[in-house]
């Protein structure tokens, strides 16, 4: 199991249309990806981090991370709306211990 994580902020102001639309468009295209479980959007509430959103997705294997990473859908919402209006931003892909 894979949680993909991303936290980010973007370049509209904070409540602005332009910003409500990016993230329900991120989570509507991301989200129906095949293999993409667990699809959560997140607003960041602590004063610690530079960033104000988070989406965080669940992959079974390594396999369909990768499927995912290469989808048409994932690359095109990249592509198009992800370079130009996301500001900063920080990437995580975690796999849980196995305790020993």
């Amino acid at each position: 199991m894979i949680r993909h994580t991303v936290s980010f902020s973007l370049v509209h102001p904070a409540g602005s249309d332009a910003e409500a639309e990016f993230l329900s468009t991120g989570a509507r295209t991301l989200s129906a990806i095949p293999g993409v479980e667990s699809f959560v959007v997140s607003r960041q509430v602590s004063a610690k981090s530079e960033h104000a959103f988070q989406f965080a997705m669940t992959f079974a294997d390594q396999a369909t991370y990768d499927a995912y990473d290469s989808h048409p859908d994932h690359r095109g919402f990249v592509a198009t709306r992800w370079e130009a209006e996301v500001a900063s931003f920080q990437e995580l892909d975690l796999v849980p211990l196995t305790p020993q």
